[in-house]
């Protein structure tokens, strides 16, 4: 439950809409998404022999500083709450308020709904309301069934699609692989999450174990769900159809059972999208808190309040830079920064399993990557490839997202020199 609570939040209900605008046939948008599906899974397999060798709190930070270097460490936990975390929630607290739009008909922007749901988490976070492990999974059980009620309905009831079947050609060239890989920016968006059930790993009974186990059945499970989605989404409302509306799931529940099913479904995805962003606010400042630890990071972020026993400061100050960027941004300009932060990072975590091996020597694991190192080093290229990609194909977007990443390296120098002192 958590690793597929970490990872199906919004991105499946609204990114088929911005994957179909990049590629313009069935064939094409369900490759994209059985593809993220694979890349998902060879990471997956990576964090989950990495969080066998090192069960700590803080799992990638933990990960990438014992395997290449504190300083590398540090800029992904800095990346974490500058980007990555932040952007996220900041993209899926915008889903939430244009499906609460559909719902309520209010003449109102879609970030002013995005900041005052984002504030309102926040304050209640903060009064000690935690996504415990009950929460998630009851979290978890409204997101299946609202996937599976897209699914089934959009299957039996919605009339589909009359364009005529098509693969359409596929002229393997350099501008035909630049689209693919713009495509798989939100495809890997919504496959994210998976790498964040390693931050819990120091409160789990059995984390050797248990954590690899959860994070190849989690995965596998959530590519069934999203190809399911992605199939009906294409079936009902066709490629046009598809890349035309920006809230896909209430186009085809609507199309299957009229405007009452746009609306339950809508209701059900702003539900789970809560929660979603409830669980963030609560799961990430571990890594704050093992940097903290390691005296790189402000002391007070990883404080914990006496009474409410929440990190209160780690959670407004997420929550702040959150509003910030929903702010500073449009959802598929968060996507691109967010996505390019993130597999740069999922590329040196890969890396450091390299390391880890060695240093380890030959010490026998509960669980090892099938196919290493070939399947390691595929997922080191493609992380890095879709990278580069969403430099050439969004340049602003990926400039800001690493202007801010190397930003935390004065400050790093900055912080060790300062407890030297």
């Amino acid at each position: 439950m958590i690793v597929m609570g970490g990872i199906v939040g919004s991105g499946i209900f609204m990114n088929p809409y911005v994957v179909a605008q990049q590629v313009h046939t069935r064939f094409l948008i369900l490759f994209v998404w059985a593809l993220g599906g694979l890349v998902a899974l060879a990471g997956s397999f990576i964090y989950a022999e990495l969080a066998a060798r090192r069960p700590n709190v803080g799992g990638q930070y933990a990960y990438i500083r014992e395997g290449i270097h504190p300083l590398i460490a540090f800029l992904y936990g800095w990346a974490l709450l500058i980007v990555i975390q932040s952007g996220g929630m900041a993209a899926v607290a915008l889903t939430f308020s244009r499906y609460l739009l559909e719902l309520s008909n209010i003449a109102m922007p879609d970030w002013t709904i995005a900041v005052l749901a984002l504030a309102a988490l926040t304050i209640i976070n903060c009064m000690g309301v935690r996504a415990g492990s009950t929460t998630q999974s009851v979290f978890m059980v409204l997101k299946i069934g609202a996937i599976g009620i897209l699914v089934l309905c959009g299957l039996l009831f919605a009339p589909k699609a009359t364009e005529a079947y098509h693969p359409g050609a596929m002229n393997v060239s350099f501008g035909f692989l630049t689209v693919v890989g713009a495509a798989m920016v939100p495809v890997l968006f919504a496959y994210g999450g998976w790498q964040t059930s390693g931050f819990v790993a120091g409160e789990m009974k059995n984390p050797k174990r248990d954590l690899p186990v959860g994070l190849l059945i989690g995965v596998c499970g959530v590519i069934a769900l999203y190809l399911a989605v992605n199939y009906v989404c294409v079936s009902v409302l066709g490629p046009d159809g598809l890349s035309a509306t920006k809230t896909p799931a209430s186009s085809v529940m609507g199309a299957a059972l009229g405007m009452g099913g746009a609306k339950f479904i809508a209701i059900g995805i702003a539900i789970s999208t809560l929660g979603f962003l409830s669980q963030g606010m609560l799961t990430a400042p571990r890594v704050y808190f093992a940097m903290a630890e390691d005296r790189v990071f402000f002391k007070r972020v990883a404080y914990v309040h006496p009474v409410t026993r929440v990190p209160v400061v780690a959670i407004v100050l997420q929550g702040t830079l959150a509003v910030v960027i929903a702010l500073s941004g449009k959802y598929e300009q968060i996507l691109n920064y967010v996505v390019s932060a993130d597999f740069l990072f999922f590329g040196l975590t890969a890396v450091a399993l390299f390391a880890l091996r060695k240093k380890d020597n030959g010490k026998d694991m509960f669980f090892k990557v099938p196919g290493h190192p070939i399947t390691t080093i595929f997922f080191i290229v493609v992380s890095w490839v879709i990278v580069l990609n969403t430099f050439y194909k969004y340049p602003k977007d990926s400039l800001i997202g690493m202007a801010l990443i190397l930003a935390g390296v004065p400050i790093y120098y900055y912080w060790t020199k300062h407890e030297r002192t």
